[in-house]
This record gives structure tokens, sequence and C-alpha cells, in this order.
């Protein structure tokens, strides 16, 4: 049983991030999407590997479980502040239970919330509360607060945050989409020398990458700008 669930949660993050790829590709001036469902998806499971460690922490998970089905169906206001039948919003549960993993994961749940209800400075301050140091979450958190810089037309910050976000991701699952992103805020600032460099670290750096597939179009439109 144990080998089945670990097989299940390496498949569930493959998919994850087959569809993180694909809908970068399909919708590039898209800013917010991508890697939002990444973000979840891996910091939850390095949440279960844990959050059975202390009563208070099993305590914390469960209240956070209806949060997380509000989430999947996009309800996002009732996940973010809770319901009138009991459950708290993953406000109070990253308030209530501080210091636990189910708290902090609270945490980058109502971040995500808050970016989708469009409220991107709420959103950020989150995000940047959340705590993780491995090459999967905590890129994509800082990813994620870049998306969301971007939306407030801060457009240098989110950027640097994005190829930050690479640099600290370092796989050819994530830091081509990162560098995408990145290298399309650069080309609506009418900046193609920084974009050039981000599609040519994709072609030279993450060259098995799903993203290095076509970038040399990509280059030669920068080049062509410049």
């Amino acid at each position: 049983m144990a080998e089945q669930k670990k097989t299940n949660e390496a498949l569930n993050v493959e998919e994850a991030l087959t569809k993180s790829e694909a809908f970068l590709l399909k919708n590039k001036k898209t800013i917010v999407g991508a890697i939002l469902g990444v973000v979840i998806v891996v910091a939850a499971i390095v949440l279960y590997k844990n959050f059975y460690s202390t009563p208070r922490e099993e305590k914390a998970q469960v209240a956070l479980f209806k949060g997380q089905e509000y989430f999947e169906a996009d309800q996002f206001e009732q996940a973010l502040n809770g319901d009138s039948i009991g459950y708290a919003g993953f406000l109070k549960v990253a308030d209530q239970f501080s210091g636990t993993d189910a708290a902090n994961l609270a945490k980058a749940y109502a971040g995500i919330c808050y970016a989708h209800l469009g409220k991107y400075e709420e959103a950020v301050k989150l995000l940047d509360s959340f705590s993780a140091d491995d090459q999967m979450v905590a890129p994509a958190m800082k990813a994620a607060m870049g998306n969301c810089y971007a939306k407030l037309g801060q457009l240098d910050k989110a950027a640097n945050l994005l190829k930050a976000a690479a640099v600290q991701a370092d796989n050819n699952s994530l830091s081509p989409i990162y560098l995408m992103q990145a290298a399309q805020i650069y080309e609506n600032q009418g900046k193609a020398d920084e974009a050039l460099k981000a599609y040519k670290t994709i072609k030279e750096k993450y060259f098995r990458s799903y993203q290095a597939m076509d970038i040399d179009k990509y280059i030669e439109k920068a080049e062509l700008k410049k």
C-alpha cells in the first residue's frame, strides 16, 4: 500500500507538471495560471509526509481539509474565508495553528486564493510568508509571487523573481516555464536583449525540456526586435 501511494503521488506531480507546461505553451501571454497548480500539488505532498507528527498537526490538517475541497472546486472566497457550516477558512487555519505544517500550507493556499480573486497585494504577502527550502515548492512560490507582481504592473520585480525561481529550481520541468514567463515580460517591456538571454538559457541549459523543442522561433523573434 505504501509503495502504491508513493507511485500515485509521483504520477500526480508528473501530471500536474505536464498540464502546467501545456497551459503555458497554449496561453503564452497569460501571467497567472500555469504554475499555481504545481505549487499546491507539490506542497501538499511535502506536508502529507509529516502531518501525523503531533496531535496539533493532525487537528490542523483536519481543519485544512474542507478548504482544499473548496479550492479544488474553484470556490476561492469560501476556501479563503470559510463558510457558515463550520469551516474556518485558510486565513484562520494559518493563524490558529501557527507553527504547524498545515498552517504553513494554508498560507500558500490563501495566497493563491487571493491571486485568483484578483487581490494581488494580499496574495504576495501570504505567499512570501510561506516557508519552504526545497527545489520544487520554494521556487514555485517565488514564481507565483512574480506572477502577482506582473499583474500589479511591477514588471521588473516580476521578471527578477521568475528568473530567480528558475535558478533555484534548476530542473527541466520548472525552470523553462519560469524563464518563458520572464522572457514574455521582457518582450512586453521592449527588452529584447533580456528576453533573448532567457530563451538562450532554455536552449543551452534546459535543452531536454518541452519548451526547448521550439525555442528557436522565440530566439529568432527576439533577435529581430534588437
